[in-house]
């Protein structure tokens, strides 16, 4: 059996794939493999390899090799696989291509043994025209996951605490929705949590996210620093006084603020260098959604006036220690005076 898990959901896919697991009795016959770095020879013999002492061989394939510059604009080339017609000008031109890859794997599962089960895990989506494709149509199961959006990603929310037991507010899905977005994977943890607090069959609210979601908080201080860098002053001071009345410590809120900016500083010049957003949240160990925020929200500066910004809360942060003026009081000044 072939099973595709292919699409930008990753997180799903990898639930089918625990699912997938616990389905066969694979005992010890079982195999994993990163497509980006197997050969594809090793990866055939190994489905050719019969099971030993239980029914089944389990095979799991994770990615597949990277596409060359000049793979998907030349697609005829990649037909001729490993057969070297067109590797005379590079000494790499041994080394098969993703489409090769693709096509001898696809080949060959038309005729693997009855006892392998073959899983491959993509986090892409793969074109209808797509060798793998076409063979899990013909010979196995396609499961396609895409990330939710909208009404289908609190739909998903509501399923997911329904699942292990526990009820959810609307205004608490929609916190999650606003403030975590579709990053599926950060979703389950907290709603994980949450569903420890309010124990089996209690239900979550949006105060409870507030007091234990500190992804929640972190987004919703983010929207502070949104909403100044948009010059918005009266909506920053309204998330401000939100943020005091739900007990954020007000020393800490500058603290958030000066990392964020900081954050955005160091974002900027990394975008400044072309680099995009899945690398600059890996860089720089920022969730994916913050760098895309990040990257829309550095727009609004230059460089010199990020410095400047960042410079100004070091200094209120000094001055709030060395004074008698309140941290509250203090905040409400930065905000008004923000980018003055």
């Amino acid at each position: 059996m072939f099973y595709l898990l292919h699409g930008e959901d990753e997180f799903t896919s990898r639930e089918h794939l625990k699912h997938l697991r616990q389905q066969g009795d694979f005992g010890f016959n079982q195999d994993s493999y990163s497509g980006a770095e197997v050969d594809i020879k090793t990866l055939i013999i190994t489905i050719d390899t019969l099971p030993f002492l239980s029914e089944q061989r389990l095979i799991v394939v994770t990615g597949l090799p990277k596409k060359k510059r000049n793979e998907a604009a030349t697609p005829a080339a990649t037909s001729e696989g490993g057969k070297g017609k067109k590797g005379k000008k590079s000494s790499k031109a041994s080394a098969p291509t993703r489409g090769s890859f693709e096509k001898e794997l696809a080949e060959r599962i038309a005729t693997m043994p009855e006892s392998t089960t073959l899983i491959l895990l993509v986090e892409e989506a793969l074109d209808a025209n797509n060798a793998l494709v076409k063979a899990a149509e013909r010979y196995g199961k396609i499961i396609q996951s895409s990330l939710p959006k909208g009404a289908a990603l609190e739909t998903w929310i509501t399923k997911r605490a329904k699942s292990i037991d526990v009820k959810i507010t609307g205004e608490a899905i929609s916190l999650l929705a606003n403030f975590i977005g579709n990053n599926l994977r950060l979703l389950a943890n907290e709603l994980d949590k949450l569903a420890t607090f309010v124990g089996k069959g209690g239900t979550i609210t949006a105060e409870d996210i507030r007091q234990l979601s500190a992804q929640v908080q972190e987004a919703r201080i983010f929207d502070l620093t949104d909403a100044l860098a948009q010059r918005n002053h009266k909506k920053a001071l309204n998330i401000l006084h939100d943020l005091l009345a739900d007990g954020e410590p007000p020393l800490k809120l500058l603290s958030t603020i000066t990392t964020q900016m900081r954050s955005l500083l160091l974002v900027k010049e990394l975008a400044q260098k072309g680099i995009r957003a899945p690398q600059i949240a890996s860089t720089l160990g920022i969730a994916p959604f913050i760098a895309e925020k990040s990257l829309r929200q550095v727009g609004n500066f230059s460089v010199s006036q990020l410095e400047s910004v960042y410079h100004e809360l070091l200094t209120t942060d000094a001055a709030l220690k060395r004074s008698r003026l309140t941290p509250e009081m203090a905040l409400d000044l930065l905000v008004v005076q923000f980018g003055k």
